[in-house]
């Protein structure tokens, strides 16, 4: 008897131009978001993709329609949350845990990384939130952006321009720091 193998199913890719942190690339699976990324190139981001989650990659603007639309909204000033599906199968049971708690810190509020640690229940595990959050594959949506340092100040950001990025975010959402 024959042995059938199923390929991954693929993700669908658009781009999102002309936003106020410039052009970004959107990646959805059939679960929800999967990844948003600037990135200089088409190539670039499905390479990316297909590095990280190991699945083939498909230009499908109409499905990464909603996330665009969304994120669109979000930075013009125009939305506060997001009601877009997550594919949460993409994480590690660690990042997962981390990235929801992220994920639930409201418009213009912040945490420090010792703090989503005490929630975890792990104290101690500070510098363990700050790799998962580092590694957040859908900044803005998943917001690391409000996630600052004990010591109150902006520490590491990979999205668009790193910490002057992250400083707009906050500035944006009210949360301004100097």
């Amino acid at each position: 008897m024959a042995r059938t193998t199923s390929s991954p199913s693929p993700l669908y890719i658009g781009e999102l131009r002309s936003t106020p942190l410039g052009d970004l690339w959107i990646a959805v699976s059939q679960r929800g978001l999967v990844a948003i990324e600037w990135s200089a190139s088409e190539l670039d981001f499905s390479q990316y993709l297909t590095r990280r989650f190991k699945r083939p990659v498909e230009p499908n603007p109409k499905m990464t329609s909603q996330a665009a639309s969304e994120l669109r909204a979000y930075l013009d000033g125009k939305r506060r949350q997001f009601n877009l599906p997550i594919d949460w199968s993409v994480f590690r049971p660690f990042q997962e845990q981390v990235l929801k708690i992220t994920y639930a810190i409201p418009y213009g509020q912040t945490r420090t990384y010792s703090e989503i640690a005490a929630q975890l229940g792990n104290p101690k595990a500070a510098r363990a939130v700050g790799r998962a959050e580092a590694t957040n594959p859908m900044p803005l949506v998943i917001p690391c952006h409000r996630v600052i340092g004990a010591d109150n100040k902006l520490h590491g950001y990979g999205g668009g321009d790193g910490l002057p990025t992250k400083k707009w975010l906050l500035k944006m959402e009210g949360a301004v720091f100097a």
